[in-house]
């Protein structure tokens, strides 16, 4: 059956990178109205994410917002095909405007090397592709559940150069690694680390469970942090890479207050673009001791 489900996965990604990227958007917008007519979790958890991180808005801007991002999730599943195997040269050519290279660049010239924090927002694959054609870099990598994808993301990933490793003491160590060498690391920052790897601080004022890694790995050398999203534009006409420096206090001594000034920007980020956030992950699951399950 996995082997079954893979074989389709694989064949549907190679159809999809031989069409044009706003061909693929087209199709992925159907499958957002599919997720917005029948239901689906993915509709109930984007909804209850939605209505617990935004309740300023009124109940027919959280269901507009709902539906929006249902689209943009459906055209971030057809555009994966392009972006992970068509040539590096074509998957570059996706991105049309940069703002803020300026701080990567100066961030590098410290020769501390550099942290990455990618948000699920927009575009994000493309976000090491773009990176690791400029700077060496290593990337946090948490391996598919169908670990018969496995090789296939992690040569898509690594084609323009950047080193995937594992979520584990062996990958952590690649990290401060790397950082010592003056590379780039890439971190997926708003993801639930765990029991054992995070603490609760407020994300979008709900206590969220926060990974400490990043804040540990900037705090070893003074390392700068870098936040980046790609923002997908409107009718497949490319993608604009956005770089933004972090707050210094994200790497503060104090686990709660470096946890809780890595999801004030990660919120920050969000608000720029609410509608190509990854809305359809469970951040909340992990809850204090007491507190009852979101999702139920």
């Amino acid at each position: 059956m996995a082997l079954m489900r893979a074989t389709i996965i694989k064949a549907t990604l190679r159809l999809l990178s031989l069409l044009p990227l706003p061909i693929t958007h087209v199709i992925g917008t159907v499958i957002g109205y599919i997720l917005i007519i029948f239901p689906n979790r993915n509709y109930q958890i984007t909804q209850t994410n939605i209505q617990q991180c935004l309740p300023e808005l009124s109940t027919s801007q959280q269901q507009k917002l709902v539906k929006e991002s249902l689209i943009e999730m459906g055209k971030s599943i057809t555009e994966t095909g392009y972006i992970w195997l068509r040539p590096k040269a074509d998957t570059l050519n996706l991105i049309t405007k940069v703002s803020g290279q300026e701080y990567l660049k100066n961030a590098m010239s410290e020769s501390r090397g550099t942290i990455i924090a990618a948000p699920h927002l927009g575009a994000w694959e493309l976000i090491g592709l773009y990176c690791s054609e400029i700077f060496p870099m290593t990337i946090l990598y948490r391996p598919p559940r169908l670990k018969k994808l496995d090789q296939l993301i992690r040569t898509a990933r690594e084609k323009n150069g950047a080193k995937l490793v594992p979520t584990n003491t062996q990958g952590v160590r690649s990290l401060y690694k790397a950082l010592a060498n003056n590379e780039l690391i890439g971190i997926l920052p708003d993801q639930d680390p765990g029991k054992n790897g995070g603490t609760f601080a407020p994300f979008f004022k709900t206590p969220t469970n926060t990974m400490l890694l990043l804040s540990r790995l900037a705090r070893k050398n003074h390392t700068p942090v870098i936040f980046c999203y790609t923002e997908r534009m409107p009718k497949g006409k490319g993608f604009h890479l956005h770089f933004i420096p972090a707050n210094p206090k994200v790497s503060d001594k104090n686990p709660q207050t470096a946890a809780t000034y890595l999801n004030s920007d990660i919120e920050k980020c969000v608000r720029k673009l609410p509608q190509q956030y990854q809305w359809s992950y469970k951040r909340f699951r992990s809850r204090p001791a007491g507190e009852r399950n979101i999702y139920d």
